[in-house]
């Protein structure tokens, strides 16, 4: 049996996020006798035709790249990690049809143990996850239904809770203290901490929705305190090049609205990103909805800036890590995205003996 070899078909759920952090932890715990892999995969549900793949399959193993990436930190260059799509060429209805291409992938990849995340149910209504774990275990394989939370449906007042919870409200509460209380007297200091106690002990299982995981916290926070003086050498540049365009007499402004697509995902990245455009003069953010930016530009050389995708790689840098970084900018994706939709066209055109 090759444990160290995962399979895992995402598809977008409440318990994605937490299903690879454990494929992550599976991985590393494997390192002292294999070198792991993990493997990925989207089922299509629908036949892929000229149109290509659907744009959320795409954005969807963008984030698992990201996810995982952060999640096994230094170990990254230590373990195989793939993405790919399954089941292109036909159409799954049901639970037998998904197992089956899940079964060839894994087969072809030396694969014997399928991880599958506890909301995984790319039919909708219809439950998916116990047959598709009958038909993976008959195929041969062992299969493992990811241990992690599942929210429930209707959302209680109190909810379970773990430490992690209950030390990042004490530090809010603390840090929100002593900002406005402006000391750090004895005094303060010690009232300061009690009153965080005494918060975090009485809201730490109604104020979190979440499970908070506080070395990853720690990680972005540590981050951010890299990012905000990069941001702050951003404007300040910004506003050297924006002053000068003022004073020249020939007041060279090309305005101009730009739109792309933000390769970042929830509200927290995007609104970051879409403030650290709007602070950098020359620049405002007019309009985000979910990933798709609208954004004024003054001139040239600011909307070169902003294709070029500076702020956005150092956006993923904070919430995503190192790795998440290293990314094609906006300008290379809309290139991209246009020479993919090129060749299509041409592989659509009739040739001369069908016109006849």
């Amino acid at each position: 049996m090759t444990e160290a070899r995962i399979l895992v078909p995402v598809r977008e759920s409440s318990t994605l996020r937490n299903t690879v952090a454990y494929a992550a932890d599976r991985a590393i715990e494997a390192l002292e006798s294999h070198r792991p892999a993990i493997h990925f995969v989207y089922p299509v549900a629908q036949r892929v035709r000229e149109n290509g793949l659907p744009d959320e399959a795409d954005e969807l193993l963008d984030r698992v790249d990201a996810w995982i990436a952060e999640d096994l930190g230094d170990h990254a260059g230590d373990v195989e990690v793939e993405t790919a799509f399954v089941g292109r060429n036909e159409y799954l209805f049901n639970p037998g049809d998904y197992a089956d291409v899940l079964r060839r992938y894994a087969t072809r990849n030396d694969i014997d143990t399928v991880l599958l995340d506890p909301e995984f149910n790319p039919l909708g209504m219809t439950p998916l996850l116990p047959p598709l774990e009958h038909e993976l275990e008959r195929a041969g394989f062992e299969v493992e239904v990811a241990p992690v939370e599942r929210p429930t449906r209707r959302f209680p007042i109190v909810r379970r809770a773990g430490l992690g919870q209950f030390v990042v409200l004490f530090c809010w509460s603390f840090g929100f203290y002593l900002l406005i209380g402006g000391s750090l007297s004895t005094f303060d200091l010690a009232t300061g901490a009690l009153s965080g106690l005494i918060v975090a002990s009485l809201l730490w299982r109604i104020s979190l929705s979440g499970f908070a995981n506080v070395p990853r916290l720690l990680a972005r926070i540590a981050r951010m305190a890299v990012y905000a003086p990069f941001l702050l050498w951003e404007i300040a540049k910004a506003n050297l090049q924006i002053a000068y365009v003022v004073l020249h007499p020939d007041l060279p402004i090309d305005p101009e609205m730009v739109e792309f697509d933000a390769a970042v995902w929830s509200e927290l990245p995007a609104t970051v990103l879409a403030n650290s455009i709007t602070l950098t003069p020359g620049t405002l953010t007019v309009d985000v909805s979910r990933r798709h930016f609208t954004v004024h530009a003054l001139t040239t050389d600011t909307r070169d800036d902003l294709l070029g995708g500076t702020l956005e790689r150092a956006v993923r840098f904070v919430f995503y890590g190192r790795s998440a970084a290293r990314i094609a900018s906006p300008a290379e994706r809309s290139a991209s995205a246009e020479a993919a939709d090129a060749d299509r066209t041409e592989s659509a055109e009739p040739t001369d003996g069908e016109n006849e």
